[in-house]
């Protein structure tokens, strides 16, 4: 084993510092100015205590800055998140709250209305561009049937071409193979309003030159031909172009349907065929089907009892 005091001044030093350290406990024990001294002494070793203790502060605020960062990034990563999913619920509150404003709109449509008529919804749109068609999710077992007026809060959007059990195919207003009696809401003049194959796009053809129409002016259904009622909204007049060296004008009209944003329509009741539930019934074999009777002038029939 190494002695530590191994020479004779440093055995002396050993023991000139015990003696202090027995005599200053007892001057600390019996002394009152041992304060003074301990207060000089505290003085002294401040700067020794502070030298000594700069690692330990350093590495506990390197300790400290790094915990902070981590923190801070999965405060910041967390935070991101919620932001995201905030964001997401924020949109769908915002697509709700039109929704819930379409809503309101064809509720008080309907309230308008005179005829009876169902909700449905667009779930599909036909992919050929040169055909303006939707699917709606009502059919048959809803009481759908052709050549049924289809209308939003805005006005009418077409009417139906084909009925499934399930699902009805609706042909929309601005089809090129689609027509409609309208009357100007002003003054009452009548015309065809024609798909132009375009979304939101009509036109009036065979309008005379000298035909009192403006635009501004508010196209109605007129009511002719028993397939769409009286009096619902078409479209507004857009362009009136006057053309000297042809007889009719050239007249541009906008659906004020919403044909291209509208999710939610209303089927229209009321102008079903009086033999609609016959044609739709099934048939007995050998049995054909009526045909269609006008009750002012079929003959009355004989009493066939004696």
């Amino acid at each position: 084993m190494r002695l530590i005091f191994r020479s004779s001044s440093s055995r002396f030093w050993f023991w000139l510092l015990v003696v202090l350290s027995l005599a200053m406990l007892v001057a600390d024990r019996y002394w009152s100015g041992m304060e003074r001294v301990r207060s000089a002494l505290t003085v002294l070793t401040a700067p020794l205590q502070w030298v000594v203790d700069t690692p330990n502060q350093l590495w506990s605020l390197a300790d400290k800055t790094l915990a902070d960062r981590e923190q801070l990034q999965a405060e910041n990563t967390r935070l991101r998140s919620q932001m995201l999913v905030l964001e997401r619920q924020a949109q769908k509150m915002a697509a709700i709250t039109a929704e819930n404003v379409r809503l309101r709109e064809l509720l008080n449509a309907s309230q308008r209305v005179d005829e009876k008529v169902l909700l449905a919804d667009l779930i599909g749109v036909n992919p050929n561009p040169f055909q303006l068609q939707v699917v709606l999710n009502k059919g048959s077992q809803d009481g759908v049937f052709l050549g049924q007026p289809v209308l939003d809060a805005g006005g009418i959007m077409g009417q139906v071409i084909e009925v499934g059990p399930y699902t009805s195919r609706v042909l929309m207003i601005t089809d090129a193979s689609h027509a409609i009696p309208v009357q100007i809401n002003r003054n009452g003049l009548r015309f065809i309003a024609f798909g132009e194959g375009v979304p939101g796009v009509l036109s009036l053809e065979h309008v005379q030159d000298t035909a009192d129409i403006q635009e501004g002016d508010l196209l109605i259904s007129s009511g002719l031909g028993g397939r769409f009622p009286y009096g619902y909204p078409v479209g507004v007049v857009t362009s009136v172009v006057h053309d000297p060296g042809e007889p009719f004008a050239l007249v541009k009209v906008k659906p004020s349907a919403q044909l291209d944003r509208s999710r939610h329509v209303l089927l229209l009741f009321g102008n079903e065929p009086a033999t609609q539930e016959s044609l739709n019934a099934p048939l007995a074999p050998g049995q054909t089907q009526p045909e269609p009777v006008d009750a002012r002038t079929a003959p009355a029939k004989k009493d066939a009892s004696p």
